[in-house]
């Protein structure tokens, strides 16, 4: 019992129940489908519907810019009808999207399928960041964006396990059957959403002010301390998930020569180590300066880039063990950086446009995941690939540096080093 009240503490335990509750078993209902077909789309369409690499990889390039322009509209909703009302509506026609992904044969019907999917699919994160702080206190709002982060992780996990055990390249129904059992992993969990239906409806008092129902994306745009931290971030992206999602398994292949089997043991330390981490890195960073727990971050991921820059002069059993420590260095600072992030921007944002400066914050999650891949194919066709690692963490101190520049503009509550109010 010691043990659980020095990693959850009694508090924050206490208030996880009813409605809290089902919100985090909606998280890691939904993430369960998340897993089991994130990684699955180009093996899809190529190996499965027998599309070339080319149009498969464009295409999602393409549903990627899709979702970042798509991001505005699901803010302004959020704020407009409450984040309960784009959620249920999100999961619906996601799980829809599913459907059509599955049985999609032509060219025509995939295209069709992936951009309405890159639509509804990319919507909830930011109504489901703005549910969520209004289901805990300000006092526990790191704390609680850190727990939702690890049962994400520990979801995407246990849907990859099932994905793992279930698909076949040589029967192309497996595949057939995994999305439409992601689409009814979806509908699960928007009817679970539908028990907080109560709570996360629009805010009647916003809606009846004059001056709040007129602020919008111009009002956000103008905050210099949003601004700057999507800036700050979107750097930070780059020399983070960006270039690891763009870059990790073609160095691995390519530069370092190993199986593509490896890379699967590879991203299992870095679940693992993120659900065994989390509760222990939210209690060292409890009442710590944000940005600079930020600036961390980037100094760990930095860290990560120069393990993986030294695998090059190793034979390939030690370069595998190198890498899995890696992806547990580059795992503690994803702890570090998810309740942070999310409870500046909810700590600067204003209740009545809460939606759409978390869409904005979103926006620099999609700006980097565009941005990287250039940036990393840039490297590898001038034959610099070698040297990738190396500047893709100086990318990311970069952008710890900025954020860490953030302090000075922020508040000492939004920079965690003030006791919010329960």
């Amino acid at each position: 019992m010691k043990l659980v009240d020095n990693l959850v503490p009694t508090d924050f335990r206490s208030s996880i129940r009813g409605p809290l509750r089902r919100f985090f078993l909606c998280t890691f209902i939904g993430c369960i489908g998340n897993g089991l077909t994130v990684s699955l789309f180009v093996i899809y369409l190529h190996n499965v519907r027998g599309f070339s690499t080319s149009f498969a990889t464009l295409l999602l390039a393409l549903s990627a810019v899709v979702g970042i322009a798509s991001a505005p509209l699901w803010g302004s909703m959020t704020d407009r009808l409450g984040p309960i009302r784009v959620i249920l509506f999100a999961y619906g026609a996601d799980a829809i999207a599913l459907v059509f992904w599955a049985i999609a044969h032509t060219r025509e019907e995939a295209v069709f399928a992936a951009l309405f999917i890159a639509v509804f699919g990319g919507a909830g994160w930011g109504p489901s960041s703005t549910m969520l702080v209004r289901l805990v206190s300000p006092a526990h709002r790191q704390r609680a964006f850190g727990f939702n982060f690890m049962l994400v992780n520990l979801g995407i996990g246990f849907g990859g396990l099932i994905s793992a055990s279930a698909v076949n390249l040589q029967h192309s129904d497996t595949f057939v059957m995994l999305y439409i059992f992601n689409a009814g992993v979806t509908v699960v969990a928007a009817l679970y959403y539908l028990s907080l239906r109560k709570l996360g409806g629009p805010i009647k008092e916003h809606h009846d002010d004059p001056v709040k129902n007129a602020e919008g994306w111009r009002e956000v745009m103008r905050d210099t301390r949003l601004v700057r931290y999507i800036v700050a971030s979107i750097f930070l992206m780059i020399g983070g998930y960006g270039s690891l999602d763009a870059g990790l398994s073609l160095f691995v292949v390519n530069n370092l020569k190993l199986s593509v089997h490896a890379i699967g043991v590879i991203y299992f330390f870095n679940t693992s180590a993120i659900v065994l981490c989390q509760l222990w890195v939210l209690n060292r960073i409890e009442g710590k300066s944000r940005t600079r727990v930020m600036g961390v971050v980037a100094a760990f991921w930095f860290i990560f880039w120069l393990i993986l820059e030294t695998t090059l002069a190793l034979p390939a059993a030690a370069s595998i063990a190198m890498l899995c420590l890696a992806m547990v260095v580059f795992a503690i600072g994803e702890t570090m950086l998810q309740p942070v992030s999310s409870a500046i921007v909810n700590d600067i944002a204003p209740e009545h446009l809460r939606g759409r400066y978390n869409a904005a914050s979103g926006l620099s999650w999609g700006i980097s995941g565009t941005l990287a891949p250039a940036i990393t194919a840039l490297y590898f066709s001038v034959h610099l690939g070698n040297w990738w690692p190396i500047g893709t963490g100086l990318t990311a101190l970069l952008g710890g540096a900025m954020m860490m520049n953030l302090r000075r503009h922020i508040s000492a509550s939004a920079d965690g080093r003030a006791e919010p109010a329960l």
